[in-house]
């Protein structure tokens, strides 16, 4: 994980200095008004489209010509990120100029074996990643965006492809004695972090399994989001007072004993989500109503009154966010927006908090932009006066999910199969042999030569995580 670089600091000066920036009008975003909302998230969702494709007369011209891709220095799973806030801007201000760009991109993410794990990402796709594309995947769904043709499976489909997938992984480490179950970060043993299993992950798998009962009212996927839950809250994962850690290794002794604790936005935004759709689902059950309250009462800590209640992502303050964790609070405010359409009593909890932090984020979206759309480059720190800087995909989706979601309330619920929902189904995909091809490393429980020897593979990530912690925490 980098998580400093001179070049990018030099880089963030220069663009800081008079000749760089050029003076704009700040957007000054009314949090009450629709007009304002929507004027202020199509200027971000501009910029945000021009990193990925040109648009003129002739139609829309994708970067580097692979549709559903953004190039270095970001990973595919933040082109499915970037989709998904898309999808929210779409369905929060009703502009669907970017709609037919965004359908496309998504069909050629379908992959070989409709299993959302296209050939050319093998070499860095994990759980995770691939759980991005399927949030993106089960919004389509939810919002009745246009189906893919009839000769493909609907967005649906491809969520339950995943779904199925992440159940199979799941029960192949409890098959295998491994920490009691849980997934891993990764899906092939050759990368790096094969043994640490993460909240984004298994976090995964629980807010998919709660947004398929919801859409599809089956409570098998209920029933598999809860074990999901459980597993996580009786390990290290999940904390009693709520607090969500990061992940945890494979090769302590006993296994999954320690976790990574820094506290990042997404993890939450995730988990938060996945409880409130529970909630509803169950109408109102205690423990989803409880567990929705308790992760809710820990995200306090990213909206500090030292600055001014506005989110903020721990290693903003050092500049010590790399390209990932500039796109976080994204994740956070989306799933906010969400939790207050599933458990509106947690609506005077939350939208307080999207209001200020939106505001904030809007008034650093002055950067001259490097990819000709204008002078609406939102900057990475909110609680900064004006823009700092450091821009690109991240920056914008943080602040168009932030700005969009304001207009939650404005919005019907997302659909189910039982209030409007079409999007075409299939239960039965990715439960073939998509996975078969995968070599495994360990089809026993682990020895303690395995242990070792997997401990090599992983050590420079878990040197990162905890010195990353270290640098992030000190005064």
């Amino acid at each position: 994980m980098k998580w400093f670089s001179p070049a990018r600091a030099l880089a963030a000066l220069s663009l800081l200095s008079t000749d760089a920036v050029r003076h704009v009008s700040a957007i000054d975003l009314d949090p009450a008004s629709p007009e304002s909302i929507k004027d202020a998230a199509s200027k971000i969702a501009k910029e945000l489209v021009a990193q990925y494709a040109t648009k003129d007369n002739a139609g829309v011209h994708v970067l580097g010509g692979y549709p559903g891709v953004l190039y270095p220095p970001y990973y595919w799973w933040q082109a499915g990120a970037m989709f998904g806030t898309l999808l929210d801007y779409w369905r929060y201000t009703g502009d669907d100029q970017y709609n037919d760009m965004m359908r496309e991109g998504m069909i050629h993410q379908f992959g070989e074996k409709l299993d959302l794990m296209p050939y050319n990402q093998s070499k860095n796709e994990g759980n995770d990643d691939q759980v991005f594309w399927a949030f993106t995947m089960m919004s389509a769904a939810e919002y009745n965006f246009p189906a893919p043709p009839d000769d493909k499976p609907g967005w649906l489909a491809m969520v339950q492809s995943v779904f199925n997938q992440f159940v199979k992984r799941y029960q192949k480490e409890v098959d295998d004695g491994n920490c009691g179950g849980g997934m891993r970060w990764q899906i092939y043993p050759w990368l790096n972090g094969w043994t640490y299993k993460n909240t984004a992950s298994n976090g995964g798998l629980f807010h998919l399994g709660a947004r398929l009962a919801m859409y599809t009212q089956n409570d098998t996927y209920a029933k598999w989001a809860e074990k999901a839950y459980d597993w996580m809250d009786n390990s290290a994962l999940i904390e009693e007072d709520g607090t969500i850690n990061d992940g945890m290794s494979m090769t302590t002794d006993p296994p999954c004993k320690e976790a990574d604790r820094i506290p990042w936005t997404y993890n939450y935004g995730i988990m938060i989500a996945g409880a409130a759709y529970m909630y509803n689902y169950t109408n109102g059950a205690e423990k989803w109503r409880s567990a929705l309250a308790r992760h809710l009462n820990k995200t306090e800590q990213f909206f500090p009154e030292y600055y001014r209640g506005i989110m903020t992502e721990i290693c903003e303050a050092k500049e010590l966010c790399n390209t990932d964790q500039e796109s976080f609070k994204a994740y956070l405010a989306r799933w906010l927006g969400v939790c207050i359409q599933m458990a509106p009593w947690t609506h005077d909890i939350i939208m307080p908090h999207l209001q200020t932090s939106a505001k904030a984020a809007a008034q650093t979206c002055v950067g001259a932009s490097k990819h000709g759309a204008g002078n609406y480059a939102c900057g990475t720190r909110w609680w900064w006066e004006g823009f700092d800087g450091v821009q690109g995909v991240g920056q914008q989706m943080t602040a168009l999910n932030v700005i969009s979601v304001l207009n939650v309330d404005r919005v019907a619920p997302p659909y189910t199969s039982k209030t409007g929902g079409e999007s075409k189904g299939d239960p039965g995909l990715g439960t073939g042999s998509v996975d078969d091809d995968i070599p495994q490393l360990h089809t026993h429980p682990m020895t303690t030569a395995d242990k070792a020897g997997a401990s090599i593979l992983t050590i420079l990530v878990m040197a990162f995580v905890f010195g990353g912690a270290w640098w992030l925490c000190i005064e």
